[in-house]
């Protein structure tokens, strides 16, 4: 395995997401197709492959033992006694035996010799008639993927929350709920073989403010846990073994960086106001409740997006009407007077739920999501509605339509409020009738029908992460086509023009919620292009605040004008990139 017992310093390149440069141990999860190598031992490796295979096998007792206990005490005995057949397969002589053989007489590395006898005992059991025999099989394989992880020094993304020790975590890839469930105590930065900058894993890494590197391609092959490594995200690079001298010229950098955030942390209670005395509305993305001091911390005025999808994440049942009121409350009710709009849930694309049937489709992005999962789920989305309009009363909450096509699914969402607001003034429940509804832009067909769309909603909210991968055909998530992701892209911004246009003949205020509203170079373009409000991820208002302040209207208009009338996307963010320098020069000092 490349990479494997060398000393001498390494630099792997690929995308930086979220910003801060760390250091420490490094720590490979496991990725279930990964190749497990096949090494020919000499003579005098064999006695320390067999103590790692005895290793592997204590450890891995030990493990499911804590899961059995974890479990005996908060289900019950009989339910921990699913693990007895574990324990059972570990234990069992006819597979230690002949793996041990195998490392002896065969000279194979521990891992591969127990991958080899394990899958000849799974495939021997299922065809097997006997149908105990045959649902052995799973438990057979979930014992050696985890023998298989502690031999190789890999971790399952469910085993996260049981880490020691601070560490760099590697992946092939991160879910979302996996993301959201990273402890920032234990976790200095990760890195991904696949990615880009607006898949859900960067979104969250920069919201955490963990600094994260993706689309390193072979990372996880070129990797090992244990490996001393240095992660800039900044940059985008991970420098395994790093020498002296690296880590002083990034010791000069953190010190740099620590220099702008005094500077960026003196602006918290200052306004988002440019130069020339135009004011800007600067909020900020969240994922829940717990996120309220972080808003606080950054200055935002407010929420202008709540990812409300991961209230539904990372549990067994849906949460209750209830449960979501108490959650929208506490955060409308820390936040009064600021506003949060809260996006009503948004399922599918990459963000899927165990209790909720909704299947892996092969184009999720393109089928049964967000508004259209809602509407076909309608005690699910009343559920939601009826504890957003509660929450109305204990702040200044508004309230937005994810994903919307068309005024089809926007009379038809409507139509679902108004019977909820019917319920609740049957039941005597207070809500606040002049709550402003919004819908979300993010699909092409919404913005050229941006007129029609504005006689039914107060507000636009421009979701740019899904209105550039819809309107260029581009899956953000697919490395092979993340490249053509082009948020300068002239298409983009005519829509984003539209839109803009659209609104404001209408009365009615334009926030952006997407990445781009967190990146520094497309806020002049961004503000020339006529937006109300911006909406960031926390870690990253100050420094959209930051830009603002040292902004004229006058030259975002001209990029604006420049933009709209240019032909390549390229060009355009060349421009926005030499604004941005000039004007706050600090924040690309890296």
């Amino acid at each position: 395995m490349s990479g494997t017992g060398t000393t001498s310093e390494r630099v792997l390149r690929g995308i930086p997401v979220s910003n801060g440069v760390c250091r420490g141990k490094v720590l490979v999860l496991s990725n279930r197709e990964q190749t497990i190598p096949h090494l020919q031992l000499s003579d005098a490796e064999v006695p320390e492959q067999i103590h790692r295979f005895q290793e592997a096998l204590m450890l891995s007792r030990r493990q499911i033992q804590a899961l059995q206990h974890h479990l005996a005490q908060s289900m019950g005995a009989t339910d921990a006694m699913i693990f007895d057949a574990h324990l059972l397969l570990l234990e069992d002589p006819m597979i230690t035996e002949e793996v041990l053989g195998a490392i002896q007489r065969k000279r194979m590395n521990a891992e591969f010799a127990f991958q080899q006898v394990t899958e000849k005992y799974s495939a021997a059991m299922a065809a097997m008639e006997d149908e105990y025999l045959r649902e052995r099989v799973s438990d057979l394989k979930d014992v050696t993927s985890r023998v298989l992880n502690n031999l190789m020094g890999c971790l399952d993304e469910g085993q996260l929350g049981s880490l020691s020790e601070p560490c760099i975590i590697v992946s092939q890839d991160l879910t979302p709920s996996t993301t959201a469930a990273l402890n920032k105590k234990m976790v200095l930065g990760f890195a991904t073989d696949i990615g880009s900058r607006t898949s859900h894993t960067a979104i969250m890494a920069r919201a955490m403010q963990i600094p994260a590197v993706v689309a390193l391609e072979k990372a996880t092959l070129e990797i090992v846990s244990g490996q001393y490594a240095l992660l800039d995200g900044f940059n985008g690079i991970v420098i395994l073994n790093p020498t002296d001298q690296t880590l002083f010229e990034y010791g000069q950098l953190v010190r740099k960086q620590l220099s702008l955030h005094e500077n960026l942390r003196d602006l918290r209670d200052q306004p988002a106001l440019t130069l020339d005395g135009n004011r800007l509305l600067l909020s900020a993305n969240v994922e829940g409740a717990d996120d309220t001091e972080a808003v606080k911390v950054s200055g935002a005025e407010g929420v202008g997006l709540f990812r409300t999808e991961y209230l539904f994440l990372n549990r067994d049942t849906a949460p209750t009407e209830e449960e979501q009121y108490q959650e929208y409350q506490r955060m409308a009710e820390a936040l009064k007077p600021h506003p949060v709009v809260i996006r009503t849930l948004d399922l599918g694309g990459d963000k899927f739920l165990s209790h909720v049937n909704i299947s892996r489709e092969a184009s999720s992005f393109y089928g049964w999501r967000a508004i259209r999962f809602c509407l076909q789920q309608p005690e699910v989305f009343k559920a939601q509605l009826r504890a957003i309009l509660r929450a109305s009363v204990s702040g200044n909450v508004k309230l937005m339509y994810p994903m919307i096509s068309g005024i089809h699914e926007l009379d038809q969402a409507n139509a679902l409020l108004e019977q909820c607001q019917d319920e609740l003034r049957r039941d005597g429940v207070p809500y606040d009738h002049k709550m402003e509804i919004g819908a979300m832009i993010e699909i092409p067909s919404a913005a050229l029908a941006a007129n029609a769309l504005a006689k039914r909603v107060k507000f636009f909210s421009i979701g740019t992460n899904d209105l550039i991968q819809y309107t260029l055909a581009v899956d953000r998530m697919n490395e092979k086509v993340a490249h053509l992701y082009e948020p300068t892209h002239p298409s983009v911004l005519q829509l984003i023009h539209t839109t803009v246009l659209a609104a404001h003949q209408q009365g009615l205020w334009v926030g952006v919620c997407g990445e781009m509203a967190g990146d520094p170079v497309m806020t002049p373009l961004l503000l020339g292009l006529g937006v109300d409000e911006l909406s960031a991820s926390p870690a990253m208002v100050p420094q959209i605040k930051f830009i603002i302040r040292r902004l004229k209207m006058p030259e975002a208009r001209e990029l604006a004008e420049f933009a709209l009338g240019c032909e390549c996307g390229q060009e355009i963010l060349r421009r926005s990139q030499n604004l941005a320098r000039a004007v706050a020069p600090s924040l690309f000092d890296y």
